[in-house]
């Protein structure tokens, strides 16, 4: 079956969403998108892995948000999502200087941090 909600508007390259701002709802920048996580399977986009802080690459966070909780914004140009800079002091991180390897109870802890359905 066909999705017909699915229009050329809606579709975007993966490259072209590396970069992308991250936006809370107040309008604060949070970060921007590293990297999309993608179900083999279906395809579909689960994770997007946001930067956060550091300079110049130095320090930076990685968090990862259940793709289910960013809607992307025109006027903005960006996904904004319901977290302020606090919420990511708790949030499931990593960093470039560790050695990192995504888990399904990695996976889980993130989709139960930000109350999202688990695909574990």
């Amino acid at each position: 079956m066909t999705d017909l909600s699915i229009t050329p508007r809606n579709l975007i390259a993966a490259d072209r969403v590396n970069g992308t701002d991250v936006y809370n709802l107040q309008g604060d920048k949070l970060g921007t998108v590293a990297d999309i996580m993608i179900d083999k399977v279906s395809g579909r986009a689960i994770y997007a892995v946001m930067s956060f802080g550091g300079f110049l690459g130095i320090g930076e966070k990685h968090h990862p948000l259940p793709w289910s909780t960013l809607k992307y914004d025109e006027r903005q140009g960006g996904y904004v999502v319901a977290l302020d800079k606090k919420g990511l002091e708790g949030a499931p991180t990593f960093d470039d200087s560790e050695t990192f390897s995504w888990t399904p109870d990695y996976g889980r802890q993130v989709d139960k941090y930000y109350n999202a359905p688990s695909h574990w």
